[in-house]
């Protein structure tokens, strides 16, 4: 090897470490360690809002009561608002979800993994399903349960409680 070609793989390399050293923290937030991927909570709620953000599709929420009659309220009365993360907007809106297909108003159901930090947000877990129009589900029930409800995904709504350990 010459000099020459020496130099200019001593380079190569160094562009490619200083390459993969920068491009580390893009992929940080893309890591799932703020969520409780042991537990997963099922809600029932309204949509608020959608911020269709490109890298994850969020949906602002009131979750519902048991008895499917009213929202989750605060010491102030104020509606409890929680936000499930998803997808990007472009996968997601291949899926059926979209501002204009969700408005606020609409009723969900979905499994998420909330933040370990207590704060009402989470990552989406299994499908996600729209309830018809002005037709909650019953007491105790999710939209999966009704009648003309939409699903979002593939998957079913999701079961609460504790995950258990994938096993090897």
């Amino acid at each position: 090897m010459n000099k020459h070609t020496g130099n200019l793989l001593k380079a190569t390399v160094c562009a490619a470490l200083l390459a993969g050293f920068t491009s580390t923290p893009a992929f940080a937030h893309h890591s799932f360690a703020m969520y409780d991927t042991t537990l997963v909570k099922v809600f029932t709620g309204v949509v608020v809002r959608i911020d269709p953000a490109p890298n994850h599709l969020q949906i602002f929420f009131a979750p519902m009561l048991e008895d499917r009659k009213n929202v989750m309220r605060d010491a102030n009365n104020e509606p409890v608002s929680y936000a499930v993360e998803m997808g990007g907007s472009a996968q997601m809106a291949a899926q059926g979800l979209s501002v204009s297909s969700f408005p606020p108003g609409t009723v969900i159901s979905m499994g998420m993994h909330p933040l370990r930090n207590g704060n009402p947000s989470g990552a989406l877990v299994g499908g996600l399903f729209r309830c018809p129009d002005r037709t909650p589900p019953a007491a105790g029930q999710h939209c999966d349960a009704v009648a003309g409800s939409i699903q979002i995904g593939k998957e079913p709504l999701a079961k609460a409680g504790a995950v258990e350990a994938e096993k090897k």
